[in-house]
């Protein structure tokens, strides 16, 4: 399994349950709830994420390949549960607030939450939460190439976005 550590590789000491949710809790929603434009969806997707995490208790090889997984899991199950309500939502002013961003950028992170999936994901993994192109292609399970192409067309699917409401 890609996520699992070789016999001959030194395994990450994983922290602790409460500790892995102080870490990851806060990234894994938003990522969530960029996808699923809905918050207790969102918290419903990093719950199961975390049970996913308690009942297959994988082992890691550090730090960066724990949060790969934490990512990955949290994005399909994400995708899984869009997949199962086939419905999607708008999100409010006030629902963006919580992503914690200054009431100027607001407008720019509805405009974001209204381009498709695939943007959406890369922008927010990138931008938002700092993650390299590497690691979103190896989370997202795309080729770096793709996941750039997917960063470029995405800034200019939302510079469109932005240009067209100044007109």
């Amino acid at each position: 399994m890609f996520f699992m550590a070789k016999p001959d590789e030194t395994i990450y000491a994983s922290p602790s349950c409460e500790e892995l949710y102080a870490r990851y809790g806060k990234i894994l929603f938003r990522v969530c709830y960029a996808i699923l434009c809905s918050k207790e969806d969102a918290e419903d997707a990093v719950q199961e994420t975390f049970y996913k995490y308690l009942i297959k208790t994988p082992t890691f090889r550090d730090e960066a390949h724990e949060q790969a997984w934490f990512l990955r899991v949290a994005s399909n199950q994400s995708k899984d549960m869009l997949r199962r309500r086939k419905i999607r939502s708008t999100l409010s002013l006030e629902e963006i607030e919580e992503f914690e961003v200054a009431p100027e950028q607001a407008t720019v992170l509805q405009d974001l939450f209204s381009l498709p999936e695939k943007y959406k994901t890369v922008l927010i993994l990138h931008y938002l939460e700092d993650i390299s192109i590497q690691d979103i292609a190896r989370v997202e399970n795309l080729s770096v190439s793709a996941v750039k192409m997917r960063l470029v067309r995405g800034r200019e699917m939302l510079k469109n976005i932005t240009e067209g409401k100044e007109n």
